[in-house]
């Protein structure tokens, strides 16, 4: 409901996009209006004495494009902090799992922010262990250390490539060797 997008602007506000706030709200009412009728994206909202307590992104898909085994992906179950210990994580974790219990998907998988300690013990808690680290930065700070690691004169990397691969093979001939 793009009624729901400002109150979601603030539940979701450390992992949307660096804007002001009328464009958050913007993205928000853009991505709840491109969930209308989708069978396989929905939001659940959580609701605690009639507020909104939390909320979670969830997303019948693939666990990456290269892997095709089918997960549902819950992403930023947040919950605001006056209705923290109050079950609203639970629940929303739990309509992830039934959600994918209705798919006949056998995995379901999430992503909590870094740093947020609680977060990341609740998933550790309800059995959810780490599959992969995403990390992110900025085009120009990657672009400024790949540059910083060339050595002057050196191009693209082709030569020291080879020989990173022609290392890989040689290591790998000598364990098949130890393990004959």
């Amino acid at each position: 409901m793009p009624a729901d997008a400002p109150a979601l602007a603030v539940l979701w506000a450390d992992v949307l996009r660096r804007a002001t706030p009328e464009e958050q709200v913007a993205d928000l009412e853009a991505i709840l209006a491109g969930l209308e009728g989708s069978r396989d994206q929905r939001i659940v909202v959580a609701e605690y004495d009639g507020e909104l307590a939390g909320a979670v992104h969830l997303h019948a898909t693939t666990m990456s494009e290269l892997n095709l085994e089918p997960i549902v992906r819950a992403l930023s179950p947040h919950v605001l902090p006056r209705f923290q210990r109050h079950g609203v994580g639970t629940a929303l974790m739990d309509a992830a799992v039934t959600w994918a219990e209705e798919l006949g998907i056998g995995h379901v998988a999430t992503a909590a922010v870094a740093g947020s300690r609680d977060a990341n013990r609740f998933m550790a808690r309800i059995a959810l262990g780490p599959y992969a680290v995403l990390r992110v930065a900025t085009t120009h700070a990657v672009r400024t250390r790949l540059s910083a690691h060339r050595r002057p004169g050196q191009s693209s990397g082709g030569r020291q490539l080879t020989q990173v691969l022609a290392a890989r093979r040689s290591m790998r001939r000598a364990r098949a060797g130890v393990e004959n």
